[in-house]
């Protein structure tokens, strides 16, 4: 899988999930399904996309016991989506455990990343809230090379720190990148963000864009600016 840009489709239901993407005549956007989505339109809305013909990245983060997260992974792995993703925090052992529940039987699975730390999560409010002292930088960084040792396909981080994970990790370890922003857009509650542009210069494999492309007055417009700045 090459770069892209992942939209991030971060809608309340089927209904305007579905209409938002019947605006891209032609094109089948990487989608990215979400908390809100998943948990207010079930498992159904996965199967209604990937029918589409779009590439789905499952986002719900999940960080439980061991046990609980690989029981978890067997239930999404046949769903059929592209990427999911965990917690780097639940430890390697829980990593591998949701490794081993996302394998079906004949070997294949969806790539599996793991979150370092959340783009909304910046240095003083991962001492004061988490009493984590040690530089953001280093924690992620940490939080990567055990996603590595675990066996996962990459990370979710914060662009600024894409290059220095495959510095760590190595070239073929990905990484997805949201806190993605234009230049004359709105940073939201992100902490920690760059333009598609600074991404692709900084090594990001796929950048996750949401509020810039699905509030924006014409989203596919929107899209395409995405898209010409990040792969070109």
């Amino acid at each position: 899988m090459g770069k892209d840009v992942i939209v991030a489709c971060d809608f309340p239901n089927a209904e305007q999930t579905l209409a938002f993407l019947d605006k891209f005549q032609g094109r089948k956007p990487f989608v990215k399904i979400g908390m809100e989505l998943f948990y207010g339109a079930g498992p159904d809305i996965v199967r209604q996309i990937k029918a589409r013909g779009h590439k789905i990245f499952l986002d719900l983060k999940l960080h439980d016991i061991p046990n609980t997260v690989k029981k978890a992974m067997m239930v999404l792995r046949d769903l059929d989506v592209d990427i999911c993703n965990l917690h780097a925090a639940g430890t390697i052992r829980m990593m591998e455990a949701a490794l081993e529940g996302l394998t079906r039987p004949d070997g294949s699975r969806p790539l599996l990343i793991a979150v370092t730390q959340l783009t909304s999560t910046d240095q003083e409010s991962l001492e004061k809230d988490l009493l984590i002292e040690r530089p953001i930088d280093e924690v992620v960084m940490h939080y990567a090379l055990n996603a590595r040792k675990a066996g996962l396909d990459g990370v979710v981080c914060s662009p600024l720190e894409a290059g220095k994970v495959h510095d760590v990790c190595g070239a073929d370890f990905l990484t997805v990148t949201p806190g993605v922003r234009f230049a004359d857009g709105d940073v939201g509650d992100q902490k920690r963000v760059m333009t598609p542009a600074e991404a692709k210069k900084v090594g990001s494999d796929y950048i996750v864009v949401g509020r810039p492309i699905t509030a924006a007055e014409d989203p596919v417009a929107a899209y395409e600016r995405c898209v010409s700045e990040f792969i070109g």
